[in-house]
């Protein structure tokens, strides 16, 4: 296995150098015997994982390496059409659940179930989430670092919605923290009069939040406590097992700075009147202290 080791240990070297690398400050770097080292090269690029420069004998990566990392990266949806789980939450609440994700520098819409219930809110796939007013998109900006929320949030007008909406970035900040404390947001009149919303991150295996899940619900319906802990229970539900579609295993990570907790799932219990298990077991999240009826921000 060394050899393996080696062999990835060389093309993160190369990565790391835009303007490429010798063998000779390779060898200085990794200490790889240069034997070793020329033959493993040889071999990387005659797979095409690494190129030399003709003309300075540098070594780059090359167009294998190149599409592995691109193929891997979020350029069209990753879940556009509707895994079970959603279907399976909008049929259990009766309320529309959808997948959101972020596509360059918009929050858009990617997949949906609609419930039984009506809704005055349209939401459909393709349809572009404010980043700063939507449980969808703030689920997700939570785990983004604070200069990459401050540098998306710079490139759109934050709209006043309602007298509920966040009007600056700061608020905003101050909102992404809270939804990382407790592992889901709640959006009650932010974006639209009357209408409730909660929404979970989507963990990918590597740990980084792929999308969000999110129901929406006419608020009448959401006043009573039970009602929006069960919300919470069936979402949280979703986004366990949408996360484990994309190989996610462990504890739930942060990128924002904030230390990640290393949490055990818990066994569900199988008697209607228990309430389900959060699944990254975050604590008071089942409390319907944690859901008031009108969100603070």
């Amino acid at each position: 296995m060394q050899v393996v080791v080696r062999a990835l240990e060389v093309l993160r070297a190369v990565a790391a150098k835009p303007k490429g690398a010798t063998l000779q400050e390779l060898h200085n770097e990794l200490g790889i015997p240069t034997g070793s080292l020329h033959r493993l090269l040889a071999t990387l690029a005659a797979e095409a994982f690494v190129t030399r420069s003709a003309m300075n004998r540098r070594y780059f990566l090359g167009p294998v390496a190149h599409q592995l990392a691109e193929g891997n990266q979020h350029r069209s949806a990753l879940l556009v059409t509707p895994h079970h789980a959603v279907v399976a939450a909008a049929e259990a609440s009766g309320e529309t659940v959808f997948l959101t994700e972020l596509i360059g520098d918009r929050a858009v819409c990617v997949a949906l179930s609609e419930g039984r219930h009506p809704l005055r809110l349209f939401v459909r796939i393709g349809q572009e989430m404010p980043l700063h007013a939507a449980a969808s998109s703030r689920s997700i900006l939570a785990y983004c670092p604070d200069l990459v929320v401050r540098r998306l949030l710079g490139k759109h007008d934050l709209v006043a919605f309602t007298e509920e909406t966040p009007r600056t970035v700061e608020e905003v900040l101050a909102h992404l923290a809270l939804v990382r404390t407790r592992g889901y947001d709640v959006c009650d009149d932010e974006l639209d009069r009357c209408v409730w919303a909660v929404s979970s991150p989507i963990f990918t295996s590597t740990g980084s939040v792929a999308a969000s899940v999110t129901l929406t619900a006419a608020g009448g319906r959401m006043r009573d406590e039970r009602a929006r802990a069960e919300a919470l229970r069936t979402i949280q539900a979703a986004a366990h097992d949408l996360s484990a579609e994309l190989g996610f295993s462990g504890g739930r990570p942060d990128t924002a700075g904030v230390p990640a907790r290393s949490t055990q799932l818990r066994q569900e219990s199988k008697h209607p009147a228990t309430p389900r298990a959060d699944p990254w077991d975050l604590p008071g999240a089942m409390s319907t202290n944690h859901l008031p009826a009108k969100e603070s921000r």
